[in-house]
Parts: C-alpha cells; structure tokens; sequence
C-alpha cells in the first residue's frame, strides 16, 4: 500500500510492528523481507513519487574544511531515495576491509566479510546482477578486480508495484520523522512532519532510521540533543568517522596491449592492491580504473613527454607504431581514514522548514589519503614495467603534492559512517546487528553504518547488510 499523505495512512487503520525511516535501497530491501516474515511495517518516505525542488531543500546544509558537493544534490530526498541517481556500479566491500589495518587506527569491523556472503545470491536478484567473479592477481602488488555496472535499478520503479499490492508493507509519501523520543532504553515515539505541516505523534514498537549516510546521523543528533540523551545512549561517536571515496584523474597509462587485460562492454578496466602492497606501503585501499584514450589524445601525450621523460616517450613511441589501441586514462578512487574529526554536526543557526538544524559537515583529507594516491598510481606503474605491460604518467599535482583539483570528480558521492558498527561503545554507535548501543528497539541501516569505507562503491554492501538485517529482525520482532 502506498499513500501520499499521513493522513490517508491513518484512515486505512494499518498497524505496523515496524517503522522504517526512508524508502532508499536500505529502508526498501529491510521493508521487503519484513513484509515477506508477515511482520507489517510502515515506511516513511519524507518525499512523494517524484523530485521536487522544495524537498530537496530539507538537505541544505554546509561543509567546513575540504571543497565538497553542495549537500542538497548529493543525495536525494524522493521515494526511492538515492537509487535515483545511482550510476550502478557494484562491487561488495574486499575481505580485507572488514579487517583491521594495524597501521590505520580504528579500522576494523565486528563482522567479516564472510557475514554478508549468504546474502550475496539475494543482493544479486534485488541488484539485477549477474554473479562475482573473483580477482585475478596481475603482480604481487595488483589485482584485476571486476565492477559489475547493473542497469542502475531504482527502488521505487522495480519494486513501486510490489509495495502498492503488499498487505504487510505501507508506505507514506511526503512524511518523514524530525525527532525521535527515547527514555536511554527504547524510543517512544516520533514526531512526524507531512505535506508541510506538523502531524503530530506516532509510535511503533521498532524503528529502522534508513534516511541515508548524512540524515542518519543528524536526526539522531538531534533527537538525541531534544531527549537529553534518552535516543543514543552513548553518543561519543554519533556523527563521527564520516567517510568518503575521494575520485580523481591521476595520470594516463600507454599499455603496450590494451587487450592485456579483461575490459568491460565500455572497454574499461579497474585494478587495486593486495593487502600484502597495503602493508608493506602503509597505505589505504584504491581502485585504479582504467578508461581508453582516443588515438589523438595518445599522439598528444607522446608529443608532451619528448622534453620532459624522452625514455619513456621512445618507448611509447615504438609500442604505437606497432598498436595503435594503447592509452587509457587513469581515475582513482580510494579509501579514506576513519577520523573522529570528519563529522556530521547540527548547525547553530540554520533550520529547515519543519525547524530542524541543518547539516554542518566537517570534512578534510589527510596526508594518508593523498600517500594512498601517489603511492598507489606508482604501485600500478611499477607492475605495467616490471611485466612489460606498459608506463604510467602520474599527474604533476599529485607528484608535486599540489592541493587537490576542485574541477574533477572530487568524490563519489558515497557517505559513509557518522552512526558507525562496533564493539566500543565510545568508537561506535551500533552493535554487529546494527542495533543502537543501549537501545532495545532502535536499529540504523545503509552506510552510515560503515566502519571503513573500502574503495568499492557502497551498494551493493549496502544492500547485503540492509539483507542481513532484515533477516534478523525477521526473528527478533513477534507479531
């Protein structure tokens, strides 16, 4: 069932056992085994079918430290959620980032990658994607690792029919929650706002808070700030470790066979690091992706390199007079830190229309974030030489250690801790089932609950965790 008002939810009489916050891959997936268990659930979805320019306004908000996107077209606010500009690339989170890096502090997760493996087969239906193949190693230093682009599904158009006809599922449109209530054991209801005005109190005996990797953790900032505590319980960590993939352009490559390696239906091809390269380099996790530079761009190159590095200009030179299919550009994405101090704060003096303090995002990159991106272009240089595959031409600003480019990719849009998964009550704010440290009915699903953020794109973990804990709530709640 699907109602574009709270006000039409309640003529219907439904009475959920659950309550989600946010019809994105998350809230949808979780919603779907629920209903699936014969558990009724109701989604609260804070905007209707379609886009709207007063919705995206709710996600207004600023950031202090790094140059970043405007945070109201990072995200969107609509049914579906941010599946609807998702670009579908998919990839599942390494074994090695579930693992703590002894050279990283606070790196690590209370699961392991062997925990969300048998969702993988569901992921894959939900995702429509064909099944993972695994990494073929290319040195001892890099592996060729595949990123499956799906059809970039969007929630609200797969599964739109299959809510609207569920018995078990409800979801209302243009209604979000601006505050949970909490007495420090359970949340005891919510305060909800629908088609631009206040519609008073609800509650549920389970909340699920899937309103994204920025909006999780402001309302439960916030909730927590008007509770004195009564909603997280322990708050030492709410917000913090925010995470992104930083993206950039790092350079070009002249292969000496671009059919070297497997490419993808767009002749693409991606590459990162073994945990054995991550170790002995002290870096982080990245992803070299490779793109296929025209002909007259490859004779460009050659041309700039004959002053500057004539070696290497030769030896292109001689691989382009025997294939002319030899260049690629090289973009990095990469994983970035835990640090408590990139943050999700609640501004001081600037609300939304239904009065809740907009977003303060504090973000910075470190010296290891850049190290992980010079060091790892040199790795994938050093393996095309030592196997005669080709030579890698880094970009001056990073070899210069210039300041980061604000006219690239800067990031991929991928938000990612704030109410992260742990064992330390002071370090993290859910437990290995993505309950609330302290509360007996709270639980958070989507990235926010990221310990680390790997180098993949985060859907397809996403949505095998957003499994999982469908799966276990399945078992907890009783009809």
């Amino acid at each position: 069932m699907i109602f574009d008002s709270y006000e039409a939810y309640r003529a219907a009489n439904f009475t959920p056992k659950v309550c989600i916050l946010g019809s994105g891959p998350a809230g949808t997936t979780i919603a779907r085994k629920l209903g699936a268990a014969g558990i009724p659930v109701v989604v609260l979805e804070a905007g209707s079918r379609e886009f709207s320019d007063e919705s995206q306004d709710f996600y207004r908000g600023t950031t202090v430290g790094d140059f970043y996107f405007d945070l109201d077209i990072t995200r969107l606010r609509f049914m579906g959620g941010s599946s609807n500009h998702w670009a579908g690339w998919c990839r599942v989170l390494d074994k090695q980032d579930f693992e703590p890096k002894a050279w990283v502090p606070d790196t690590g997760w209370p699961i392991r990658r062997t925990d969300i493996e048998p969702y993988l087969p569901e992921v894959r239906d939900i995702l429509d994607l064909p099944a993972f193949r695994p990494d073929m190693p290319i040195s001892d230093d890099i592996r060729w690792v595949q990123l499956i682009k799906s059809p970039a599904v969007r929630f609200a158009e797969k599964f739109g029919d299959e809510l609207d006809k569920a018995k078990n599922i409800a979801v209302v449109l243009n209604t979000c929650v601006t505050e949970l209530a909490g007495d420090g054991k359970r949340v005891t209801g919510a305060r909800l706002w629908s088609n631009g005005q206040d519609a008073g109190s609800f509650s549920a005996d389970y909340f699920i808070i899937c309103t994204g990797g920025l909006e999780n953790s402001r309302l439960l900032l916030w909730s927590n700030q008007r509770s004195n505590g009564g909603v997280v319980p322990n708050a030492t960590a709410l917000g913090r470790y925010w995470m992104e993939h930083p993206t950039f352009e790092g350079g070009n490559a002249i292969l000496a066979d671009y059919n070297a390696f497997e490419v993808d239906a767009v002749n693409e091809a991606f590459f990162s690091p073994t945990l054995a390269a991550m170790e002995r380099l002290q870096i982080m996790n990245f992803g070299i992706r490779l793109i296929e530079t025209p002909y007259p761009g490859v004779k460009s190159l050659i041309a700039d390199l004959a002053c500057t590095a004539p070696s290497m200009a030769e030896w292109m030179s001689y691989q382009l007079s025997q294939r002319l299919r030899c260049a690629a550009q090289l973009y990095v994405a990469w994983e970035q830190a835990p640090l408590a101090s990139n943050q999700i704060e609640l501004s001081k003096t600037d609300v939304d229309h239904a009065g809740a303090p907009r977003i303060e995002l504090h973000w910075k990159k470190t010296e290891l974030e850049h190290r992980t991106l010079l060091e790892g272009l040199r790795l994938f240089g050093t393996t095309l030489i030592e196997k005669n595959l080709g030579r890698v031409r880094i970009a001056d600003w990073i070899s210069n250690g210039q300041d980061y480019p604000t006219n690239d990719e800067t990031a991929g849009h991928h938000h990612m801790g704030g109410t992260r998964m742990g064992t330390d009550i002071s370090k993290s704010v859910v437990d290995a089932n993505c309950k609330v440290h302290g509360m007996d009915n709270l639980y958070v699903g989507g990235s926010s609950v990221f310990c680390t953020s790997g180098q993949c794109n985060p859907t397809t973990t996403i949505t095998a965790l957003a499994c999982r804990l469908g799966d276990h709530l399945s078992k907890v709640v009783t009809v």
